[in-house]
């Protein structure tokens, strides 16, 4: 029921996203017929299509307007907007209203766009949620239930590939879990009795019986949904600045306006048409027109430039935000590295034929569909095996595989499957070696002893040390954040070269390590491709996702790599900081001449003629700057 209520209400967001977009766009085709035929001298006609353009395009942030005006009774920028609009034409410059009216109407779409965008992040994580579980009764037996309706104490079965519904403990059976979406970790867990195991996990191989131990409210990944709610709720600075500057100008110019229509009268003896003549000039000059083209079409700008290099931003705050990066936290599963294991070492018993152990091995674990045996018998092909003939096997649940060929049994697994003592010792202690190097090793053997063994890595992508290097040279700190244990995150913080390291971090460790980095630095990058990444996607200042990463990751972060180029976050961080720039000259500009015809109105050098054309003409010249965002070199 919950997530048939929330696709309905993401629907009817989804409604609403595009009417206000549709009618923005409508205004602004309006206000182009209403110009061309007042060009053409039909003045009725052009008035009225402007009349429908006020109140097409309007009509939404003039609803929001008012009910916000009314809910906190106190009058913003919406209203003042509409008031300069409504002034233009008052003195009948209904072009310059209806103009100000689709700027308005334009941003309000995207901001409702936006907003609309985190309400389907939260949907995207309930939909991964199991819906449905097998409860066993007294009698053993399983029926399917709705996962909702479980309560603590009750018994699951768990089968092979099935997601793991409820937070618990086995009671029974022993399996691989893969816990990528919860702890990052690319390589599946073996679990087996009195070992606890998580909502939103993968059982890979071996039935289980597991005892429910906490609510479904209380699961983990209900946690992660929590997290990423409480992150997407928290107002950022700039935000908190901009809505407290909004209320502090509206006052300020609507107080303006009114002491403009009587002081002048009665201190410098102008009459009264001509006292409110240059009331509504300064109503309509002072409006935030150029300030809205200022930051707008330069931030727009640096989006499309962003897109053409495969950086998908997804708003101009998260854009803005690049630049004041003092620190980039980086998971490593799937995102330094390719997020799959593959052999980097094998080694045989002295005196046997490599080729012919590697294919038995690939014969052995091609029937197996562990990421280690996929990866195992890809290299195998890769070294020009060819896998013919089939092997009988026995698969082992979190232990690994037993084979038989020819009278002989063949074994495949860890350390504790093949024989510990004979593990280690094999080739003089080649394992313990691989293992510091953050290996994940297993081994083959017969009757006779061990016969080889695979070391199998989750290697770095291609361009991850270059990246890295780019950061540090843009005077930004790197942190490595895993959830691998602390010998495989110290030799891949080493091989990138990250500064510093955390390991074993579950998703909500990740978002504390980031609130503390953020209490130091202030700004905060997150790059991260999985489901456990999203909360801290979510707590950064800025949460950057790969573009093959989870759907939640994509949703969740406010930047995405299209490419999965790491490169790429440093050309992000260049575009924004030369955006940034851009943005501070314009606001400067704009903020200046605003000021210059409101002293020009005061002195009555300046008509409404003039100033509308002083006022439109910086907007034209701010927006023409923004523009230069454009050019590919930043």
């Amino acid at each position: 029921m919950t997530t048939i209520t929330e696709d309905k209400r993401q629907a009817t967001r989804n409604f609403f996203v595009t009417i206000e977009l549709i009618a923005a766009l409508l205004s602004g085709v309006l206000i182009l017929t209403a110009w061309y035929i007042g060009y053409s001298g039909s003045d009725t006609a052009s008035i009225t299509l402007y009349l429908l353009a006020f109140a097409i395009g309007g009509f939404a942030k003039a609803k929001e307007g008012i009910e916000e005006t009314i809910k906190n009774k106190e009058l913003n920028v919406e209203m003042l907007m509409i008031f300069a609009a409504v002034g233009s034409a008052i003195i009948g410059y209904w072009a310059e209203g209806a103009i100000l009216i689709f700027i308005f109407a334009i941003s309000g779409a995207l901001e409702t766009y936006t907003l609309n965008k985190s309400h389907k992040e939260i949907s995207s994580l309930i939909d991964l949620q199991p819906q449905e579980a097998w409860l066993l009764n007294e009698d053993g037996q399983a029926t399917k239930v709705p996962t909702e309706s479980l309560e603590t104490g009750a018994f699951i079965l768990i089968k092979p590939g099935e997601s793991i519904p409820v937070d618990g403990v086995i009671l029974e059976g022993r399996s691989s879990i893969d816990e990528a979406a919860i702890s990052g970790e690319s390589i599946p867990v073996t679990k087996g009795i009195g070992e606890d195991i998580y909502a939103g996990t993968v059982n890979m191989s071996g039935a289980i019986t597991v005892e429910m131990t906490k609510p479904n409210s209380e699961t983990l990944f209900q946690k992660i949904i929590n997290l990423v709610m409480s992150a997407q709720s928290e107002k950022s600075p700039s935000q908190q600045f901009i809505e407290r500057f909004e209320g502090t100008y509206v006052k300020i110019v609507l107080i303006s306006v009114l002491v403009m229509m009587f002081l002048p009268h009665f201190v410098f003896g102008w009459d009264w048409t001509t006292t409110i003549y240059r009331a509504i000039v300064l109503l309509v000059v002072a409006s935030p027109c150029a300030l809205v083209a200022a930051i707008m079409p330069a931030t727009l700008a640096a989006i499309s430039n962003g897109a053409k290099k495969g950086i998908l931003f997804k708003g101009g705050l998260h854009l803005e935000h690049l630049s004041s990066l003092k620190a980039i936290a980086l998971d490593k599963t799937g995102t330094l590295t390719q997020g799959k294991p593959v052999v980097t070492d094998f080694i045989v018993r002295e005196g046997m034929d490599r080729q012919t152990v590697l294919e038995l091995i690939a014969r052995i674990e091609d029937q197996s569909n562990h990421p280690l045996a996929t990866a195992i018998t890809t290299y195998a092909k890769s070294e020009g095996v060819e896998l013919i003939e089939r092997i009988d096997i026995e698969d082992v649940p979190g232990w690994g595989i037993k084979a038989f060929e020819n009278g002989k049994e063949y074994i495949v697994g860890k350390p504790a499957f093949v024989g510990e003592e004979e593990a280690n010792a094999f080739e003089n202690s080649a394992a313990s070696t691989l293992l510091d190097e953050g290996k994940t090793v297993i081994f083959m053997r017969d009757e006779e002893g061990i016969i080889a063994l695979a070391a199998l890595k989750d290697t770095l992508r291609q361009e991850a040390k270059r990246a890295i290097a780019s950061l540090h040279a843009a005077g930004i700190k790197t942190i490595l954040l895993t959830g691998d244990n602390e010998k495989t995150a110290k030799v891949i913080a080493k091989e990138a070269g990250i500064e510093a390291y955390v390991a074993e971090c579950l998703p909500a460790d990740k978002v504390d390590h980031l609130k503390r980095l953020m209490g130091e630095y202030k700004f905060v990058g997150m790059v991260g491709d999985g489901i456990n990444d999203a909360p801290a996607l979510a707590t950064a200042t800025t949460g950057i996702a790969m573009g093959d990463g989870t759907g939640v990751a994509l949703e969740t972060a406010d930047v995405v790599l299209m490419r999965n180029d790491l490169t790429q976050i440093d050309y992000a961080v260049k575009l924004s900081r030369k955006m940034n720039r851009i943005v501070k000259q314009n606001v400067f500009f704009a903020i200046s001449v605003i000021a210059l015809l409101i002293a020009a109105n005061f002195m009555q050098v300046v008509n409404l003629p003039l100033g509308v054309i002083g006022h439109e003409g910086s907007t034209i010249l701010v927006i023409l700057n923004g523009l230069r965002m454009l050019n590919r070199n930043v």
